[in-house]
């Protein structure tokens, strides 16, 4: 059960890469590379801490279709091939929230493994005031 707000609706715009969600009296646009480098899959956070593997190359990653899961997520499925991220609401809202700070720890973890141009600080920010505002 999430303990989180739901999305009243949830749409993709493809033109910004954005993931809009929509709540009852706020939207947010989480940046699909955004959204592709912290997927909560396996495949990226590893099985336990210290087994994460930092996803580099994700700048023009696009979302191809988002599929429901159950009533509780839903799953990208990202033009790069990865779709075994599921994103509940709880972790959405999350990112929501807490974009700035995971987007400038992604940002560090970067530039410490030298890859300092591939993302963030030198690429336009998609939305005003960081990659979820509010609208």
């Amino acid at each position: 059960m999430s303990t989180f707000p739901i999305p009243t609706s949830i749409t993709l715009h493809r033109a910004s890469r954005t993931l809009e969600l929509s709540y009852d009296d706020v939207s947010y646009a989480l940046p699909f590379e955004f959204l592709r480098v912290l997927s909560p899959s396996a495949e990226v956070r590893g099985h336990g801490p210290g087994q994460e593997t930092l996803q580099t190359g994700k700048r023009l990653v696009e979302i191809k279709g988002v599929e429901p899961v159950g009533h509780y997520a839903i799953r990208p499925v990202f033009s790069d091939g990865h779709d075994s991220g599921i994103y509940s609401w709880d972790l959405l809202y999350d990112f929501c929230v807490r974009h700035d700070a995971l987007w400038e720890d992604y940002l560090q973890k970067l530039e410490a493994a030298g890859f300092a141009g591939e993302a963030g600080r030198d690429a336009p920010m998609l939305v005003k005031g960081g990659g979820c505002a509010s609208h």
